[in-house]
């Protein structure tokens, strides 16, 4: 069924609004995947905050012009699926990692993130990315060392006092 004039502005103008907001986007091959399949990466996809949709490569040219995913528009080519990370910038490409490993038709074409455009195999690196929760508990971590052993540091001279008595004592009751 062909879409009216109004529905393609609608999708356009829906596909740019996301694609403004999102810190990265994966254009991935489909081809082949089963309507259970497709909704069940739609499901993981909303459940990631990863806005997930297919579109025609005409209406997503239009839609990307002007963002930072205008460097996609000239690689749209073929049946694909676009993913917009809205949230954390690797949580598309965790979910099309992790759901092309179980299903193969799904095959990424093009990763984007900040205007930059790179390959298929640079998927891997922006979905090991940190998420937010964990990049806070790396901040966290690396904030509380240099007190811990600023408090190990000085504690270590009552520390060395004690266990010195300590042997004395010991010493003093071996003989």
């Amino acid at each position: 069924m062909a879409l009216r004039l109004e529905q393609k502005k609608a999708i356009v103008a829906e596909v740019s609004d996301v694609a403004a907001r999102a810190h990265s986007a994966i254009a991935a091959e489909y081809r082949g995947l089963t309507a259970a399949e497709m909704t069940d990466l739609h499901k993981k996809a909303r459940e990631s905050q990863v806005y997930l949709r297919v579109v025609k490569n005409t209406l997503a040219r239009r839609a990307l012009e002007g963002s930072d995913y205008a460097c996609m528009s000239e690689q749209l080519v073929g049946p694909l699926l676009l993913a917009f990370s809205l949230e954390e910038p690797g949580s598309a490409a965790r979910v099309i990692k992790d759901f092309a490993k179980e299903h193969e038709q799904l095959k990424p074409k093009l990763v984007a993130v900040s205007g930059q455009l790179f390959g298929p195999e640079e998927l891997e690196r922006l979905a090991s990315l940190p998420t937010k929760e964990q990049a806070i508990g790396m901040l966290m971590a690396v904030m509380k060392a240099p007190i811990e052993k600023l408090v190990r540091t000085m504690a270590e001279p009552h520390a060395k006092l004690v266990r010195t008595i300590a042997a004395i004592r010991d010493q003093k009751q071996a003989a």
